[in-house]
């Protein structure tokens, strides 16, 4: 079979031309969703369909590379994006089914004072963002959500908020893959983009608890619930300053996110925010139960699933004390060349491009770490209960599984779908071709930066796919126009940021696990807004830190 190229002015000669036609199947994408009002699944398919097309006739890619193109973003989609959400889910049915969830609730209760909307920031922000850190790939939102539907908050107002609070934790998220994949593939120090990275997120972070508050109780929300929201979200944006600039990027968001959480603890012993009650009563929740009759030994078993999470993906991210865990790990990893793509799609120097092997991580993903702690949290729930009370069985534990793959069936067909959508621009070059005209427009590109990794990550649900796809490219372009090549990487992780609570894959995942599955379009349009505001606060950010404010660079 021939070799292919992708090209960025495939259409016309024009890199203009080959943008404004790459850009097809993300408008087919968002008409369907919003204009049609069709189902995500439908919209995700039209828009593959679409981005076919266009690689076959606008690109010149062959049919038969396209189409295998595709089958790679399909693999990845159904392992191990699909793999977690699945566990992700299926961990939280394990709380629910042993009756220990009931007891989660009454303790953050107890943590925030009786105040829904703190406790759902606490869940969202601050345990949503140590989740991000440990596992990523939508984990955070698929648990958090399903969390703080449990204290009864509204569906659409639940999926809303975890989507927006997962934006501050994003760029370290995973151990901070998404940065280690920029410096990496650019020989950058990934450690300096790190501390780049740091001196623009908490500018996000700050803001985050005060949305959350508008979020869930409109302005009354933030008159009553100020305080708590500005020290969560300073508490946050100063550990992640101080953490990715002194300490350890990769670390970054576990350190933010126990600080954060350890001072909203404290902060609530001595404040208590006004109108707790009248918020229960506006949007219809019952009063919570009398939680003195908690017993240490109850709020600890509570906990415990949470606390063996963490365990299980410290020993997994972290471990290096006799045997290298992580090191251990990834040897189980098993590389598969792709059919008919690999080896057929060269750079332009003729070198094989390495996308193309298909890396199996059936031992190292974060979906079999979660059901390894799933599978650990039973067996204890099977040993430890009260007099049968609490009891867990571990045939009742396993049949959950399968729940909850039957209830994923339609959103991973919008996840696959989303994903071979992504394959196939970014084999075929409409990605890249968007990316190079932004790149293309002088001076203004510091003002634009952040964009790429912001539309990266909104057709891949992924900061680091979004790094993989354009650090090479923010380098290229900030090196040509005399700006700080980390400082466009940077840029391109923290643009990343909040692209992602817009990305078909992460609005897949917060309908389901709020089951309003086939209502992602109703998300949309509610989360839309904020990202584009806080894209263009970190634009701007980046552009004043290009020249006036760069004094505040590390």
């Amino acid at each position: 079979m021939d070799t292919f190229t992708a090209t960025t002015t495939a259409v016309g000669g024009s890199v203009g031309l080959s943008a404004l036609v790459a850009i097809l199947p993300l408008l087919t994408f968002f008409i369907m969703l919003l204009g049609v009002k069709a189902k995500a699944h439908t919209s995700a398919l039209s828009a593959l369909l679409v981005s076919i097309i266009v690689a076959v006739i606008g690109f010149k890619m062959p049919v038969g590379l396209t189409l295998m193109s595709g089958t790679q973003g399909l693999a990845y989609g159904a392992f191990p994006i699909v793999w977690i959400i699945v566990t992700a889910l299926w961990f939280y049915q394990v709380t629910v089914e042993s009756g220990r969830f009931e007891d989660l609730r009454l303790t953050f209760d107890r943590i925030g004072g009786g105040d829904i909307r703190i406790q759902a920031i606490l869940i969202a922000f601050c345990f949503g963002g140590l989740l991000e850190a440990l596992a990523g790939f939508g984990a955070p939102v698929a648990i958090t959500a399903t969390m703080i539907l449990a204290l009864g908050v509204k569906p659409l107002r639940a999926a809303v908020t975890v989507l927006v609070a997962n934006t501050a934790p994003v760029a370290f998220g995973a151990l901070a893959i998404p940065i280690t994949t920029a410096g990496t593939l650019t020989g950058e120090n990934p450690a300096h983009i790190g501390a780049i990275v740091g001196h623009q997120a908490p500018f996000v972070a700050v803001l985050v608890p005060f949305i959350l508050l508008y979020l869930l109780d409109g302005f009354r929300g933030v008159r009553d619930a100020w305080p708590a929201a500005l020290v969560i979200g300073l508490s946050f944006g100063l550990a992640q300053w101080w953490s990715a600039t002194h300490f350890s990027y990769e670390l970054t968001d576990i350190v933010a996110c126990l600080v954060s959480l350890g001072v909203a603890v404290l902060f609530l012993k001595v404040w208590k925010p006004r109108g707790t009650e009248a918020f229960r009563e506006r949007i219809g929740i019952e009063a919570p139960r009398a939680t003195e009759g908690l017993r240490p030994v109850r709020v600890w078993m509570a906990l415990l699933p949470y606390l063996v999470v963490v365990g299980v993906f410290a020993v997994g991210k972290l471990w290096k004390a006799g045997i290298d865990v992580p090191v251990a790990l990834k040897k189980t990893d098993i590389k598969i060349p792709w059919p008919v793509t690999s080896g057929h799609i060269v750079t332009s120097s003729g070198k094989p491009i390495s996308g193309t092997t298909f890396n199996l991580q059936w031992l190292s993903n974060p979906g079999t770490m979660l059901l390894i702690a799933g599978l650990i949290v039973t067996v204890l729930y099977m040993i430890f209960h009260e007099n049968g009370r609490y009891r867990l069985g571990f045939g009742q534990s396993v049949a959950q599984l399968w729940h909850c793959f039957y209830r994923m069936r339609w959103s991973a067909l919008t996840i696959v779908s989303v994903l071979a959508l992504a394959y196939v621009m970014n084999f075929s070059g409409q990605t890249v071709s968007i990316g190079t005209y932004l790149a293309s427009l002088g001076g203004v590109f510091a003002f634009l930066a952040p964009t790429l990794g912001w539309l990266g990550t909104a057709v891949t649900g992924s900061d680091t796919s979004a790094n993989a796809l354009f650090s090479n490219l923010q380098h290229t372009a900030a090196t040509n126009a005399g700006l700080d090549p980390d400082l466009m990487l940077a840029a391109n992780t923290s643009g990343g940021v909040v692209g992602k609570m817009i990305s078909p894959q992460s609005l897949a995942i917060a309908a389901t696990a709020v089951e309003m599955e086939g209502k992602e379009s109703e998300i949309f349009k509610r989360v839309i807004p904020w990202s584009l505001a806080m894209l263009v606060i970190i634009c701007t950010l980046v552009f004043l830190q290009s020249d006036l404010i760069s004094w505040m660079l590390p």
